[in-house]
């Protein structure tokens, strides 16, 4: 499935994502924040992206955050499936664990990691790291609207990015509003991961090798399987 067929996704997927964050692990109690929490403070977060699913892929990302807004973030990624687009988001939720998952999160126990599978590890979607237009969790498969990794590889840069309510994301895994969800990302409790893989390598995601994603059986498993992820942490 090349980037002009994969079809940009809205509510259902974005719905799908937060309930199964719910049904995942129990409830955390969040770090009690202070009454002079630093909301209006320019924060800058770098975060190291390793492979997933054995994919190879690997790179950085570094994001500014203040207010309730990304006043800038640049995510330099390679190992990628070349000249494929690859879904990238930040993620976050309150009854997370906010950290990369392992294999031990394959609760079907196929081998691999799926989107759904590593909710508990790093929360639902708060961020569509799209090139252009929404980047709120509406955008999740936006596909036409992520970084195609020419031969592998992707440099990419965006400024001004607002922070919105998340459902799924907040206390017992209701609504959480974009003032915690940018506190929680400064803290450094987000996580970016890059979606896509082509396990068979035959240059283009397919349903030939694992079939149907969870997330939408019209769209292969190869387009939005995590292949890299990391840990946004406060410096």
């Amino acid at each position: 499935m090349n980037r002009k067929s994969v079809i940009a996704l809205g509510g259902s997927v974005v719905a799908l994502v937060a309930a199964a964050s719910l049904a995942a692990i129990p409830a955390q109690a969040h770090n009690d924040q202070s009454d002079s929490r630093d909301n209006d403070k320019n924060v800058t977060l770098t975060a190291t992206l390793t492979e997933l699913n054995g994919s190879g892929a690997s790179g950085t990302a570094t994001a500014v955050v203040g207010n309730k807004m990304i006043k800038r973030i640049e995510v330099h990624a390679d190992g990628l499936t070349p000249d494929a687009p690859h879904a990238q988001h930040i993620h976050y939720g309150q009854q997370a664990l906010n950290e990369c998952p392992t294999l031990a999160f394959d609760t079907n126990h196929d081998g691999r990691l799926n989107t759904v599978e590593g909710i508990p590890a790093y929360g639902p979607v708060v961020v569509s790291l799209t090139t252009t237009g929404d980047t709120t969790p509406a955008s999740l498969l936006a596909v036409d609207r992520f970084p195609v990794a020419k031969d592998g590889s992707y440099d990419y840069k965006r400024k001004n990015i607002k922070f919105t309510d998340v459902a799924g994301t907040g206390d017992d895994g209701g609504i959480g509003t974009a003032k915690d969800i940018a506190q929680a990302i400064r803290d450094g409790e987000g996580v970016v991961v890059i979606h896509g893989i082509d396990y068979n390598d035959n240059g283009k995601y397919d349903f030939g090798t694992i079939g149907a994603s969870e997330l939408d059986p019209k769209l292969p498993a190869e387009a939005t399987d995590p292949a890299a992820c990391g840990v946004l942490e406060r410096h």
